[in-house]
């Protein structure tokens, strides 16, 4: 399936004599072909480019036709209301494919010298969103437009309009106006009037016909079929093609074989056109840019079965850049800089402008299998895919290389990637450049030390001095991002280490939204001791916490971990908000430390609205009312943590109503060397009382300002209280220790099941209270509590005794003996159970799924559905 000076016969009309050959050659069917200089290209020759006239109401020849290389005789304009064919594309978008003698028949003048017999093909140029004139072609074989033919014709339509959007060089005799524009005289450059864009039309050049090659590609043989120009431009012997793709493949720069084999790869294709640009390496060893258009044909079973392509040089496809001055402004800004923020700043102006115009900048490190994000711009996280929204745990968000496996490559492979417009991306970068998309590992010193993306919101086309340019800044900046690193390698660790011990994410929670943010130091070499937290301590209860430890050093994140840990884990517990607090106190007056800190521990029912705080030495919380009006909230305090072991850290309780916004806050937001604690905290409830409450991670960010330089860290945990709705029904009961305690415990147990509506598995929870409760009498000493809740279909049981002994495991009973069978029956009856520790003792419960009929409280508002295990308990 060789080429033999052009396409085989398994691409009729891609024949090389047909496409451009010699002058004077020979051709087949001459005869059908009207004499002219006429351009030719897949067995076609050009009659005439219409484009609309001054105000829209007329399309007009584009150029005389000695001068364009269209077929002499065709009419100077038509209507654009009128009934020509012609029109009939122009205003529906739809190519249409007559004989000579048809358009005659319509009364439609056309050239003499046709045959009646003789094809056509009317094509539109532009898409529906910018109509940019209409194509007309003439069929020279004598076979007419097949399939195949058809869609060379739509292919050559769309190079058609990229030329026309893309300009020409001085000298230019016309201009093709975007929508109601018109054919006036043109300047040497495009140039943008209002809402218009003029195009220049290069006489004959512009249509690109004589430099355009084309291929057909079999999919299911892997066999290619090329004309004599399509070869010339890989640098082929026309003679010597053996019809391989591998052999077209072998001249194509390795660093471009992804981009070219995405064209037919597996579940990919489509029958939508492509567009990409590549490299040929030349005998020279000079490097030659073609862009390549296809469009994938399926057969009659709707399955892709060939390519159609057209390759043009691309090397005069975009204006001229100084592409040294713009290197060497970038490289003057790099060397002021010192921090790799710095850096990042530095490229996101540089990418945003002067550059490329990119309307999407992000930079990041590498840390591990980690993309570490330095900058983003626009900084707003709604700008962003969701996958990075929803890793963003602090200033900037960090994402798993691992869901950027283009990325990846990229990077493994250190090469500047080109996505163009419409290529199928992972969701974590299909938002980033709709329009075109560029990834840029970041090298320094033999090795990959970061990435930059820079993404285009309109369809961006890549050029060849683009890409070099883009592979030159990359460049550039490693280097400077190497030499940021070695100023702030110590920074680096410290905010690894305090990433590490910060939450991932904040939990989500019934009735409640919170966020939170963190700000490194930017002064100095060290970070501090900033940290927050927050704990689910229930199904209805949660913990707020944030904190301080003294000093700016890694010693000080080490201490802010431990100390986190640990009131996690009183929280969890059980213990009350001011023994948390004091259990907190006491470890850390234990380390022997010379570092102490301050701490706010808020416990929240996110049923009541009740809220108990407890402050030790730190800022006072801030609430913002569903009015609009702040305050801080007066707590009494205690002493910060690792002063005194024996400190008192009382307790104050407020109520909130559904609206209400608390924010916790570390001193680095309201008190610098230029600004006073109290004037900071006066601004910052000016900003809270404005800001918009609807949107908390918005609110936050207000609450942040600009943060541009910063003397100390900053924490900020904001929660706004909705309330719960519909709050889950309960009931408790005091279990006595006489004699017939089980027994009154499964009374009070069935009247409260016969109250609820709950029937069909009232015998089965009966079965398991009376396990419960024995357990709990026989087992520990002291009080015994029986809760029971019902939240949507899901009922709890819970024990409470005062032993802090776990209750042992199941295992296998004797058949003889007389015991040792009650939580086998509580496993087997129960949805799920578990037990849990509480303040001086445990809790024993188990679940039901339920189903609810009539009862005295069954016509209530179901219960907000609450997840497998009502909280921390149960997962």
């Amino acid at each position: 399936m060789s080429s033999e000076g052009g396409a085989a016969a398994g691409a009729p009309g891609l024949r090389a004599d047909l496409a451009g050959g010699a002058p004077g050659a020979t051709r087949p069917h001459d005869a059908a072909r009207p004499p002219g200089r006429a351009l030719m290209f897949a067995g076609a020759a050009l009659a005439a480019v219409y484009v609309p006239s001054e105000g829209g109401r007329e399309l007009r020849l584009a150029g005389p036709a000695g001068d364009s290389g269209a077929l002499p005789g065709w009419p100077g304009g038509y209507a654009v209301s009128g009934r020509s064919a012609v029109a009939d594309v122009f205003r529906s978008g739809r190519a249409l494919w007559p004989t000579a003698a048809e358009l005659t028949a319509r009364r439609e003048a056309v050239p003499a010298s046709l045959a009646p017999d003789a094809a056509l093909g009317v094509l539109p140029v532009g898409t529906d969103d910018r109509r940019l004139g209409c194509l007309v072609v003439v069929d020279g074989t004598g076979r007419g437009f097949d399939t195949d033919r058809r869609g060379f014709m739509e292919l050559y339509a769309e190079q058609v309009a990229a030329r026309l959007e893309a300009g020409g060089e001085p000298g230019t005799a016309y201009t093709v106006a975007g929508g109601a524009g018109g054919v006036v005289p043109a300047g040497s450059v495009p140039r943008r009037e209002g809402s218009q864009v003029a195009y220049q039309l290069m006489p004959g050049q512009a249509l690109d016909a004589e430099r355009l090659g084309s291929f057909t590609l079999e999919l299911h043989t892997g066999r290619i079929s090329a004309d004599a120009r399509m070869l010339e431009l890989v640098d082929i012997d026309p003679a010597g093609f053996d019809g391989r793709v591998e052999t077209l493949l072998a001249h194509a720069v390795p660093d471009d074989l992804p981009v070219l084999m995405s064209l037919v790869e597996p579940g990919k294709t489509t029958s939508a056109s492509r567009e990409l640009e590549f490299r040929v390496r030349r005998p020279t060893g000079d490097l030659r840019w073609l862009r390549l258009r296809s469009r994938v044909l399926n057969d009659p079973t709707g399955r892709p079965e060939r390519v159609l392509g057209i390759v043009v040089d691309a090397s005069s496809l975009r204006p001229d850049t100084d592409e040294v001055s713009l290197v060497q402004r970038l490289s003057a800004s790099l060397a002021a800089t010192m921090t790799a923020r710095d850096v990042a700043r530095v490229v996101v102006g540089a990418l945003r402008d002067p550059l490329v115009g990119a309307d999407r900048v992000a930079v990041a490190g590498l840390e591990a299998d980690r993309l570490v994000v330095t900058v983003l711009d626009p900084p707003e996280p709604a700008a962003w895919p969701e996958i990075w929204r929803s890793e963003w745990r602090s200033e900037w968000p960090d994402t798993p290389l691992r869901s950027l496996p283009t990325l990846a490559a990229a990077l493994r492979e250190v090469r500047v990637g080109l996505v163009p417009a419409g290529a199928e991306l992972e969701a974590a970068l299909a938002g980033v450049g709709p329009g075109g998309l560029a990834l840029l590992p970041l090298p320094a010193e033999g090795r990959v030390i970061g990435a930059c993306l820079a993404g285009w919101d309109e369809p961006h086309e890549f050029g060849a001095e683009e890409r070099s340019l883009l592979t030159a800044t990359a460049g550039l900046v490693g280097q400077a991002l190497r030499r940021a690193h070695a100023f702030d390698a110590q920074h680096e660790l410290a905010t690894t280490l305090q990433r590490s011990l910060l939450p991932r994410r904040l939990p989500a929670l019934a009735g409640g939204v919170a966020v939170a943010r963190y700000l490194p130091a930017m002064v100095g070499l060290e970070v501090g001791g900033d940290w927050y937290d927050v704990i689910p301590l229930s199904e209805s209860r949660v913990a707020l916490v944030i904190g301080d430890v003294q000093g700016h050093s890694a010693g000080a994140a080490t201490i802010m971990g431990q100390i986190r840990t640990a009131i996690r884990a009183y929280a969890v517990e059980g213990h009350p908000p001011d023994v948390v607090v004091s259990h907190a106190n006491r470890l850390l007056v234990g380390m022997e430390t010379d570092l102490f800190a301050t701490c706010c521990y808020v416990e929240l029912d996110m049923e009541e609205g009740e809220t108990w705080f407890v402050r030790a030495g730190h800022l006072a919380p801030l609430l913002r009312h569903p009015d609009g009006t702040t305050e801080e909230v007066a707590t009494e305090g205690g002493l910060p943590l690792g002063v005194l072991a024996d400190a008192d850290y009382p307790i104050t309780a407020v109520g909130l109503a559904p609206g209400t916004v608390l924010a916790l806050l570390t001193d680095g937001l309201v008190e610098s060397s230029s600004l006073h604690l109290e004037d900071g905290m006066l601004r910052m409830r000016d900003l809270l009382a404005g800001a918009d409450p609807g949107d908390a991670g918005r609110m936050a960010d207000q609450l942040l300002g600009d943060g541009t330089r910063r003397d100390d860290d900053i924490a900020l945990l904001l929660m706004r209280y909705d309330g719960m709705g519909v709050p889950p029904i309960r009931t408790g009961w005091t279990v006595w220790r006489l004699p017939d305690a089980v027994m009154h415990a499964r009374r009070f147990t069935a009247r409260t099941l016969r109250g609820w509506g709950v029937a069909e598995e009232a015998d089965a929870a009966l079965l398991v209270v009376s396990e419960l409760v024995t357990n709990a009498l026989v087992h520990t000493q002291g009080a015994v509590r029986l809760d029971l809740t019902l939240a949507g279909d899901r009922m709890r049981i819970a024990v409470t005794d005062a032993s802090p002994r776990a209750p042992a495991k199941p295992v296998m009973a004797d058949w003889e003996s007389t015991g040792g069978r009650g939580l086998f029956l509580v496993e087997a009856m129960s949805a799920s159970w578990g037990s849990v520790p509480v303040s001086g003792g445990k809790q024993v419960w188990s679940e039901f799924v339920v189903t609810r009929g009539p009862g005295p409280d069954a016509a209530a508002p179901a219960a907000v559905p609450v997840p497998h295990g009502f909280g921390r308990e149960g997962r």
